[in-house]
């Protein structure tokens, strides 16, 4: 069974709902991800906020962003509106008031983000590259029983 989410189109909870089934059928075939089971449930928040802030209107055209020389990835790049977003993705099983999704981007994560976030613009020419709006975000994403929940902070932390 299916549950439409508020602000998503149905043909995204469809893409969703077959993406969620093909995972199911790979692990009952035994070809599922050998991952950690933390690792499993971050790919999966990643793909939920991919697709809520699609919905969102947002641009997606980076997933798990590398840089050869950097350590680390950013989870999603993304256009909204003018704006470039490195969108860091956080997830978790349940909601905990004490310790939110989001608390876990500490100093050192932020500063991670902003020297792939240089790395990634300069693949740009110079002139418009300083031209580009960029933003920091962070989507919190809480895998319910009920469905996936979304906490979106836009502009979370600065370039600095």
């Amino acid at each position: 069974m299916m549950r439409a989410l508020v602000g998503r189109s149905a043909a995204i909870d469809m893409q969703v709902w077959m993406l969620g089934r093909m995972d199911a059928l790979g692990r009952r075939l035994g070809r599922g991800s050998r991952s950690a089971e933390h690792l499993a449930t971050g790919l999966r928040g990643e793909r939920e906020a991919l697709f809520h802030l699609r919905g969102l209107g947002y641009t997606i055209v980076a997933r798990r962003w590398k840089n050869a020389k950097l350590r680390g990835d950013v989870d999603l790049i993304g256009w909204d509106g003018e704006w470039l977003c490195f969108v860091e993705v956080k997830t978790r099983t349940g909601r905990d008031a004490m310790s939110p999704a989001e608390a876990a981007v500490d100093d050192d994560k932020k500063e991670m983000l902003r020297r792939m976030a240089r790395a990634y613009l300069r693949a740009f020419p110079e002139r418009p590259r300083r031209e580009i709006p960029v933003r920091f975000d962070i989507v919190s994403v809480y895998l319910m029983e009920s469905g996936a929940e979304f906490d979106v902070y836009k502009g979370a932390f600065g370039r600095e």
